[in-house]
């Protein structure tokens, strides 16, 4: 049976290993890592361009990168450490850390464990700004509901620019291009430097006071992140944020942003964006009057062309070719109606003249006058009582006797005997005509 050989003892050193006598992977990884542990912690300078955390891990990973090459490290940091900077990081931000090196030998790889993070140059302005930039905003004064429009056609526009600066011929000529009858109020200042924020404050306030001024334009040219400072002093930021003219802000590229182009009502990218966004374009205004002036000429035309054509579709009905018609049947049924009311009242009329007379003859026929008018008469005493029989009226009484035809009197004398009546008679007395 074959015995397999005894393998060699593995090298102690690095130096020892040959092909024969290799070490194992994990072997590299331990001395590596025993070496890595041996080192001291050090001071080493980076710009941050990432920074993730880890809620509730108590851990943060920042990856720093080298200012000149490309070159970057995974850095660890407890959350403790980033809560005890005075400054919040920023991506960008240029930092020093004080770090121990660590290696992991199971992913062998090699990185910083921070202990202590230090924002320098740069990055330590910017973490400023940042800070101040929150600060304000907390305030309110960047919130758009504070923020006005600039009129549409201004009377005077004022422009706070650097002395003899391009950024003073661009607003000025594209502005001028645009509408050549706009007036400006122009202050040459310092726009970087210590007399800067002072000079640009000063100009502001004067403009801002100014009735005539209707907008103002702070401009500058592009610059570094130092130049551009005096454009984010906290001063001149709550200045232009409280400036009862709209404020338009220029300042450098379209990649700058100093505080002031948050508190400004306007921001324009560019001072040439600054002057379009200040005057209207005439020739433009001039083409969309007379596009509105073709719309109003084809609406109206459309509308009188519209109501002409209802005029003539009323015009052409019956009715109106004969206004009268409409009167003729509600007058002949006011006719017929009158016609009816006559006729009825008419008819009315003469059932109740009927029936008056008809009342007159009964009255006349049941009155005693009718009796007296057929020969009857009524013989009274003098002191009015009525001579019913011969007994009534003893000889020589002067007796009052009415007939139909009136009144007269009489005195009872001897010679008139009592008769009885005679009912014969007194029927053919009665019937006489």
């Amino acid at each position: 049976m074959t015995e397999t050989p005894a393998r060699p003892p593995m090298a102690a050193t690095a130096a020892e290993t040959t092909p024969e006598n290799p070490w194992p992977l994990r072997q590299l990884s331990v001395k590596v890592g025993e070496y890595v542990a041996r080192m001291s912690p050090i001071w080493v300078e980076g710009q941050m361009v990432q920074l993730n955390r880890r809620p509730g891990s108590g851990l943060a990973f920042m990856t720093l990168r080298d200012t000149e090459v490309d070159m970057s490290f995974s850095v660890p940091i407890r959350e403790h450490v980033l809560r005890s900077m005075t400054v919040e990081l920023v991506p960008g931000a240029r930092v020093v850390v004080h770090a121990k090196p660590t290696f992991w030998t199971k992913r062998g790889s090699l990185q910083l464990e921070a202990s202590e993070i230090r924002p320098v140059g740069l990055g330590e302005l910017l973490a400023q700004l940042e800070q101040l930039k929150r600060s304000l905003a907390d305030e309110g004064l960047f919130d758009s509901s504070r923020k006005q429009e600039p009129p549409f056609l201004p009377r005077t526009v004022g422009l706070i620019c650097g002395r003899e600066s391009a950024a003073e011929k661009d607003v000025v000529v594209n502005a001028r291009r645009r509408w050549p009858a706009v007036e400006f109020a122009i202050r040459e200042v310092a726009v970087q430097g210590q007399k800067a924020v002072r000079e640009v404050s000063r100009a502001l306030t004067e403009l801002d006071e100014s009735e005539d001024v209707d907008v103002i334009i702070i401009s500058r040219g592009g610059g570094s992140l130092e130049d551009l400072l005096p454009f984010s002093d906290e001063q001149l930021v709550r200045l232009v944020a409280g400036a009862v003219t709209p404020i338009v802000s220029a300042i450098g590229h379209e990649v700058d942003t100093p505080l002031v182009d948050l508190a400004a009502d306007v921001r324009a990218s560019t001072p040439t964006d600054a002057a379009k966004r200040v005057v209207p374009d005439i020739q433009a205004e001039i083409e969309q009057l007379e596009l509105g002036r073709t719309r109003l000429r084809s609406a109206v035309r459309t509308r009188l062309e519209r109501e002409q054509a209802n005029l003539d579709a009323f015009r052409s009905r019956p009715v109106l070719e004969q206004p009268t018609s409409i009167l003729t049947a509600p007058v002949e049924e006011v006719r017929s109606r009158i016609a009816l009311a006559r006729t009825l009242i008419g008819s009315r009329l003469d059932r109740a003249r009927d029936e008056t007379a008809h009342l007159g003859r009964q009255v006349r026929a049941l009155s005693p006058l009718a009796t007296l008018e057929r020969g009857y008469a009524v013989v009274q005493t003098a002191d009015g009582t009525i001579v019913r029989t011969p007994e009534a009226a003893p000889v020589d009484t002067a007796l009052s006797v009415r007939v139909a035809g009136g009144r007269f009197g009489s005195v009872r004398t001897e010679n008139d005997p009592y008769t009885p009546p005679d009912i014969t008679t007194l029927t053919d007395a009665t019937e006489t005509p």
